[in-house]
């Protein structure tokens, strides 16, 4: 036995031996010459140390973003190296991780959605910041930068965080009436995703009360209540996030909690003096160069724009709504908030449409 690890120790500091594997093969293509050599040093004494932002860093949909990281060694190395960055995104248990990109000189590769959106940013010699552009939804979250250097390996984890709003969901066809997946497609449809329990939690804290439970991102069921009462697990309990823990994503049945973030456009209100039909709504917004706007867009319009119309307007879903940020007579309850008629079967109303900038 100590012959084989005398053996073995031997080998790792054998400079034949084959590059460090850390969760993602780096071959010898990827260095800065392209000519198969690569040399690295796999223990130097030196300590490598990794450090990201401890704050979180906050964007919204369609910006770009960076994602800070600097490395350093203890003590301080003078020779530039040559080391490999690797970026990934955690899942809330931490149990899996998302490739997003892998950096070797000047050399890096990006995976899935962020191919094309995703570089590393090197405005200093020991920076390895992580670039996002076109900022989407499902990219809030945490990130982990890692710094490979032969057999060093240290890395820290940033928080991305999009601004947005949370807001509950139910079909037209009534509450409780979607699972896992079919929540996910609505939010979809809607401009939104799947909220998340940060994202609720921080829905709450602002002041979200709601009473019917709705899915999240990670297949749980909870609900926001400011206001304890008997209908909303009882007066005994305090305020907070009940949950009903997961549940079955095809069997079991509730609303949903979407989020969505600042808009790219612009949301405006349109009317005629007989109102109009949902047909006729959409039309009208096509003929003003935009689109019927969706649930998460008004919602959004409302929370960041200050959106605040009197006034009920059809939505893509075929819903009816208007956005008061300054609460007053006649225009519902005394609070701020998105108001709802429902989803009228028939009715002429105004239309919130939606265009680009």
């Amino acid at each position: 036995l100590p012959l084989l690890l005398k053996a073995t120790l031997l080998q790792l500091a054998s400079g034949s031996h084959h590059p460090f594997y850390n969760g993602f093969y780096y071959n010898h293509i990827m260095n800065d010459q392209g000519n198969g050599q690569d040399k690295v040093d796999y223990f130097n004494g030196a300590k490598l140390v990794v450090e990201t932002s401890k704050d979180p860093v906050y964007s919204y949909n369609g910006a770009n973003v960076t994602l800070p990281c600097h490395y350093r060694y203890e003590p301080d190395q003078g020779a530039k190296r040559k080391i490999r960055i690797k970026w990934s995104k955690l899942r809330d248990d931490y149990t899996k991780e998302q490739d997003v990109m892998v950096a070797i000189g000047k050399t890096y590769m990006a995976f899935g959605d962020f191919k094309g959106r995703a570089h590393i940013h090197q405005a200093s010699r020991h920076e390895a910041s992580l670039v996002i552009s076109d900022v989407h939804l499902k990219d809030d979250g945490k990130y982990r930068c890692e710094v490979i250097d032969g057999l060093e390996d240290e890395s820290d984890v940033v928080d991305l965080r999009l601004q947005g709003i949370v807001f509950p969901y139910q079909p037209p066809r009534g509450q409780y009436r979607l699972n896992f997946h079919e929540a996910e497609q609505v939010c979809q449809d809607q401009g939104a995703i799947l909220a998340n329990f940060n994202q609720l939690f921080q829905a709450w804290s602002e002041g979200l009360d709601w009473c019917n439970a709705g899915w999240l991102a990670d297949g749980t069921v909870q609900y926001p209540i400011r206001l304890p009462r008997k209908p909303c697990g009882g007066l005994h309990l305090a305020p907070g996030i009940r949950s009903y823990g997961p549940r079955h994503r095809h069997l079991h049945r509730f609303d949903a909690f979407c989020f969505s973030s600042a808009l790219k456009g612009e949301v405006f209100y349109l009317d005629r003096l007989a109102g109009m039909t949902l047909e006729e709504a959409k039309q009208s917004c096509q003929d003003a160069g935009a689109e019927i706007a969706r649930v998460g867009q008004l919602y959004s319009a409302w929370k960041f724009l200050g959106l605040d119309r009197c006034d009920a307007g059809w939505l893509a879903d075929g819903s009816v709504r208007y956005p008061i940020a300054t609460p007053r007579a006649n225009c519902g309850p005394a609070e701020p908030g998105v108001r709802s008629f429902g989803f009228p079967s028939k009715g002429r109303f105004g239309v919130f449409c939606y265009t680009e900038r």
